[in-house]
C-alpha cells in the first residue's frame, strides 16, 4: 500500500502502539498520560526547544556534543563533565548500534560486558535496554536540556520510551534516517515508522507538551551539495508537522566553502519556513542547526582543531541557532570525555568571540543562497508534482527516478547517479546532476564552476576531482588539488 502523508487516526496509531509496545519487555513502562504529566514538571530552563527559542531570539548559537555510552552511570558522568568542563549549553544521548537496528538482546549482552569490563563495549546509550526510569535518572542528572541522538529506520519504540524518559528533544527522520544509514529498507515503510514517531510527538503536543523534532541534516555527510540536504529537511519538517509536530530545528552539514556554508543555512531556514506556511503550518517554530564537518579529520590533534573553529565559525557566521561539535580524536575513533570537552571549549570560543558579527546579508551569500534555493525549488516542486500534492507518496517517487539523489548513499532505495566535486573556491558543485531535475541555466552554472577549477589545476573535469577532494581535508587542504598545484 503507498504510503500517504495525512495524519495517523487515533485508531490506527493506538493499534500500531499497542504492538510497539509489546516488542521489548520495557515498553510496558510507558504510560502515556503519567509521561506527560512527568514530562510537565521538568523546568522550562531544561526544555530543548525553549532554549533553542530563546537563543535565536537573542541571536546566539548554542553549542551542543555527540556522545554516549553503555553504562548508566557512566554515560551520566560523561554528561555532567561535558556540561561543567566542556561548558556545553545543549547535551546529547547518542543511542548505541544495536538499538538503533532494533537488536536488543545484542545490546543487553554489550551491557552485560560492559560492566565486566568496567568499560563502554557499546558506542552508545542503549535507551530501549533501560527503559523509562532509567532514562529518568539521565535527564534529571543534568541541569541542560538533552537531546536522543542515534540513526534508527524504526525508531517508534524508542521515541515511546525517550520522550517518556524525560528527553524534550528527539532527532531523526523517514529519509535521513534510512538512505544515509541503511541498504535494504524501504522508503515507505521507515517514512511510515516516523509517522509514527512524530504523530506520538503530535500527541503529547496536543497534550500540553512540546518536544523539539531535529531532521537529520548531514545525511552521508561527505560532499552533499547544500539543495540535497535541505530539500530532505524541508520535506521531512513538512511530514512532521502532519502529524502535529509544532517545533522543527532543522539542520545542514558543513561543506567547507564558507560563503557556500552560511548560504546554505540561510536558504534553509527561509525555505522551510516557506513550505511550512504554505502548507498552513504557520504556528511551527523553527530553528538551525549547523553540524561541523562531517568527512575526514587530521590524524594531528592540533589541525583537527583547525577543523573544528572553522566549523564554529562558520555556524556563527550563519547564525546557527546550534552548531554540534567534533572532537580533536575524531580521526581515531571514540573520543575521551577530555577531547570532545575540548573541541566544545574551542567552539565556545568561537562563537562566544564573534556573536555581533553575521555574514548572512553580505552579497555573496546573498547570491548563493538565490542559486541553492532556485534547486531547492525544481527539486521540491517536482516532489510534489510526482505526489499529485503530496509529499509522502512524492518523495518515494523522486527516490525512484532519482529526483533526489544522495551522493554515497548505502541504500539500494537511492539512484546514486549524482556526482559532487569542489568548485575552484571550494564550493561543492554537481560534477553529475543525473536526474535531479535542474533547469538548463544550473546545469551551465554547475558545468562552468567545475570547468574554471579545471582551468585552474590543468587537467580536465573528471571523477578524479570527487576522490581528490573525498580526502583532501584530511590532508590539511578543502579542495583536492593535483601535488603540484598543492
Amino acid at each position: 500500500m503507498e504510503i500517504k502523508n495525512v495524519k495517523l487516526s487515533n485508531d490506527d496509531f493506538f493499534a500500531e502502539r499497542k504492538e510497539v509496545l509489546e516488542h521489548w519487555p520495557t515498553g510496558k513502562g510507558v504510560d502515556f498520560d503519567e509521561a506527560v504529566k512527568y514530562q510537565k514538571e521538568i523546568p522550562a530552563k531544561k526544555r530543548f526547544g525553549e532554549k533553542l527559542a530563546k537563543a535565536a531570539a537573542e541571536g546566539v548559537t548554542l553549542i551542543q556534543p555527540r556522545a554516549g555510552v553503555a553504562l548508566y552511570a557512566e554515560h551520566i558522568k560523561l554528561l555532567q563533565y561535558l556540561e561543567t568542563e566542556g561548558e556545553a549549553d545543549l547535551l546529547p544521548t547518542t543511542i548505541d548500534s544495536y538499538t538503533r537496528l532494533n537488536r536488543y538482546k545484542e545490546a543487553e549482552i554489550g551491557i552485560e560486558k560492559s560492566k565486566e569490563t568496567g568499560r563502554s563495549m557499546l558506542n552508545g546509550f542503549p535507551a530501549v535496554n533501560y527503559g523509562v526510569d532509567i532514562c529518568r535518572t539521565v535527564t534529571s542528572s543534568l541541569k541542560s536540556p538533552v537531546q536522543v541522538r542515534h540513526g534508527t529506520p524504526d525508531a517508534r519504540l524508542l521515541t515511546e520510551i525517550a520522550i517518556a524518559g524525560g528527553f524534550t528533544s528527539y532527532e531523526g527522520g523517514g529519509i535521513s534516517y534510512n538512505i544515509p544509514y541503511s541498504k535494504n529498507h524501504s522508503l515507505e515503510k521507515t517514512i511510515a515508522h516516523w509517522q509514527y514517531a512524530d504523530r506520538l510527538i503530535g500527541l503529547y503536543e496536543e497534550a500540553g507538551v512540546s518536544i523539539n523534532r531535529e531532521p537529520f541534516g548531514p545525511l552521508t555527510g561527505t560532499l552533499v551539495p547544500p539543495c540535497i540536504s535541505n530539500s530532505v529537511a524541508v520535506i521531512e519538517s513538512i511530514l512532521a508537522a502532519t502529524q502535529g509536530v509544532k517545533d522543527i530545528t532543522v539542520g545542514y552539514g558543513q561543506c567547507g566553502n564558507l560563503i557556500q556554508d552560511v548560504a546554505a543555512i540561510r536558504s534553509l531556514n527561509i525555505m522551510t519556513r516557506e513550505y511550512l506556511d504554505k502548507f498552513g503550518f504557520t504556528d511551527v517554530r523553527v530553528t538551525t542547526v549547523f553540524h561541523q564537518w562531517m568527512g575526514g579529520f587530521p590524524q594531528d590533534e592540533s589541525k583537527s582543531f583547525a577543523v573544528i573553529s572553522w566549523g564554529a565559525a562558520a555556524a556563527v557566521l550563519a547564525k546557527a541557532t546550534k552548531v554540534i561539535v567534533k572532537t580533536p580524536h575524531e580521526a581515531m575513533g571514540v573520543p575521551t570525555k577530555e577531547a570532545n570537552a575540548a573541541g566544545l571549549k574551542a567552539s565556545k570560543q568561537l562563537t562566544s568571540m564573534l556573536k555581533d558579527q553575521s555574514f548572512v546579508d553580505i552579497p555573496a551569500v546573498v547570491a548563493e543562497s538565490e542559486i541553492i534555493m532556485k534547486e531547492m525549488r525544481c527539486i521540491l516542486d517536482k516532489v510534489e508534482e510526482l505526489g499529485h500534492g503530496d509529499y509522502a507518496v512524492g518523495t518515494v517517487r523522486a527516490f525512484e527516478a532519482g529526483v533526489i539523489d544522495i551522493p554515497f548513499a548505502p541504500s539500494k532505495y537511492n539512484a546514486g547517479k549524482i556526482m559532487p566535486a569542489r568548485d575552484n573556491m571550494g564550493a561543492v558543485r554537481f560534477l553529475e546532476i543525473g536526474n535531479v531535475p535542474f533547469s538548463e541555466d544550473l546545469k551551465i552554472f554547475h558545468r562552468q564552476k567545475l570547468e574554471e577549477r579545471a582551468a585552474y589545476e590543468k587537467r580536465p573535469v573528471s571523477f578524479q576531482m570527487v576522490i581528490d577532494d573525498v580526502y583532501a581535508i584530511g590532508k590539511g587542504f578543502l579542495v583536492g588539488r593535483p601535488t603540484s598545484r598543492s
